[in-house]
């Protein structure tokens, strides 16, 4: 029950995002390709990754990982700064045109957060809040990210 509980959820949050996307190709708005959707999604919540780290943590070869990072780039959703400490390495960071995207879905977010605060008793919320923040903090340790906001 619980499991199917979760998995609804989370569908339902895709579910949500994926109607808002395929309503941009509509009108011709969307530029990206699923794959790249994902992978400006990672490089986000990754917190600023190098090129070698957003290949590792996506299991894909440095020059596969290299050739997505160039077309986000030429797309405008990412930029690459070359570290100071090792000239060979560039920091990936997503630009004000990628968050044009994770707003849609951040919206629908907060949405159901408003929703959830005008039905659950402060408590509630509280104890809601706990039980989520355990499970990512603690039950979700393989899925390493920073805070998204």
């Amino acid at each position: 029950m619980l499991e199917s509980t979760i998995n609804t959820v989370f569908t339902k949050f895709k579910l949500y995002y994926y109607r808002k996307i395929f309503g941009r190709f509509e009108t011709r708005e969307a530029s990206l390709t699923a794959v790249e959707t994902f992978c400006v999604e990672v490089i986000h919540a990754l917190g600023a990754p190098s090129v070698n780290e957003f290949a590792q943590f996506v299991g894909i070869s440095q020059p596969n990982a290299t050739h997505k990072v160039q077309s986000l780039v030429k797309k405008g959703y990412v930029t690459k700064s070359q570290s100071q400490d090792d000239r060979r390495e560039y920091t990936l960071a997503v630009t004000d045109r990628f968050y044009q995207y994770y707003n849609i879905s951040n919206a629908y977010v907060t949405e159901v957060v408003g929703r959830i605060r005008q039905r659950l008793e402060p408590q509630e919320m509280a104890q809601l809040e706990r039980m989520l923040t355990i499970i990512s903090e603690e039950l979700m340790t393989e899925v390493p990210i920073r805070e998204i906001e």
